[in-house]
């Protein structure tokens, strides 16, 4: 890398001197501002990177030594496995108690999307939580509840994030893993560039072969996707609009209710389309259809304080008006009364037409960081601590239904 830094800004000098005097004043003022943004990405990117400038997240080899310390201090609640293809190595985590029969298998899925740093994190603090070493009770959850965790799911890319990239959602091929599920898959354009490119074809990724094997191998009765970006809770459909999840289509209504006043105070219900636009290609539609799991859900768990408070605000006001009219009417959350809410706070399952590339174009790595993770450690710990209480009740109030 300081081989190329110094080469290009060498041959910048070198033709600078080689230009015509009139044009020498516009290219001095381009080097003084690019050397000083090349110092800044050096800054951020080789000086230890994000567990240097906040030492509250963990890389991904950090991740994965913190499970396998976790593995040895859990008193026989857990195993860690690695699952490998093609030069990907994904952690997977299984939770349960010796000697219980639990109703509910419930596979959860963190850090699709690299640039979703809190998502793993809030995996790690879960897994932590349920060995008693954090703050939160796990209760009596595995009683009835055992888990299966892919905690870190795009750890490639997840590492050029730690590294500063901080606007990276893709993986190394440059598909965005939650769009390269076999369910209504719309890809296979060599030309698609950009942050929700699905792939050549369903499936295509190591990473998304490793998840399908594991979900047809564990058969779920539950299933859950932890994104960032946004706050808000789903339930399928992503890829359609006209049509809501035909099985446990009131009960799962009913949980996210219930788990939304308690931890989210944020969108929720029916995770759908505008009209005209599909998201198609995702893990909460394809595990809820194809593998015949009763509860399928997708978590969007942090977006950055200031964005935070104006979309509580709006969706508390729109549910004083008319939500709960709405979700009666069986409406999904990409209705028309909700296009104002939606447009303003993007979501990665509910996205609008026109601003379906929004984020893409918008490359100020601070303004990613931020809007996708705590930048503070205590937004951090009440961000992991939070969901990791909802997903216990979760898990629990799935098994009194099973």
């Amino acid at each position: 890398f300081w081989l190329k830094y110094s080469v290009l800004h060498t041959r910048s000098y070198l033709l600078f001197f080689r230009t015509p005097p009139t044009v020498r004043p516009i290219m001095f003022v381009s080097l003084l501002f690019a050397v000083p943004a090349t110092g800044e990405f050096l800054s951020k990117s080789w000086r230890g990177g994000i567990t240097a400038t906040h030492p509250f997240y963990h890389s991904t080899a950090d991740l994965h030594q913190q499970l396998k310390s976790l593995e040895q201090d859990c008193g026989g609640l857990m195993s860690l496995s690695t699952e490998s293809q093609d030069g990907v190595d994904i952690d997977v985590v299984k939770l349960a108690k010796q000697g219980a029969t639990p109703k509910n298998k419930f596979m959860m899925l963190f850090g699709e999307h690299a640039r979703e740093l809190i998502s793993p994190e809030s995996a790690l603090h879960f897994v932590k939580s349920i060995c008693g070493k954090t703050e939160v009770d796990p209760g009596s959850v595995l009683d009835r509840s055992e888990f299966m965790i892919i905690t870190n799911g795009n750890p490639k890319s997840r590492a050029k994030v730690e590294g500063g990239d901080y606007c990276l959602r893709v993986n190394e091929r440059g598909v965005d893993l939650n769009r390269n599920w076999d369910e209504h898959f719309e890809g296979g354009n060599p030309d698609y560039v950009g942050d929700t490119n699905p792939g050549p074809k369903a499936f295509s990724e190591a990473e998304t072969q490793i998840f399908k094997k594991l979900a047809e191998q564990y058969r779920p009765t539950s299933f859950l996707t932890i994104h960032s970006g946004t706050r808000g809770m789903y339930m399928p459909y992503a890829f359609d609009m006209d049509h809501l999840a035909p099985r446990k289509q009131k009960s799962m209504l009913q949980m996210l209710t219930k788990l939304d006043e308690e931890y989210c105070q944020c969108p929720f219900g029916a995770a759908g389309r505008e009209v005209g636009y599909s998201c198609p290609g995702t893990c909460l539609d394809y595990v809820y259809d194809k593998l015949n799991c009763s509860y399928s859900y997708a978590f969007e768990i942090y977006t950055g304080p200031d964005y935070r408070d104006n979309l509580r605000d709006r969706w508390q006001e729109k549910m004083s008006q008319m939500g709960e009219s709405l979700l009666e009417q069986k409406a999904t959350l990409a209705h028309a009364a909700m296009k104002g809410i939606f447009e303003d706070h993007p979501s990665d399952f509910v996205q609008m037409k026109e601003k379906r590339h929004r984020l893409r174009h918008h490359r100020d790595l601070d303004d990613c960081f931020g809007r996708f993770n705590p930048s503070e450690e205590d937004d951090f710990q009440q961000t992991v601590e939070n969901w990791s209480s909802a997903y216990i009740q979760m898990a629990n109030m799935i098994a009194a239904k099973l």
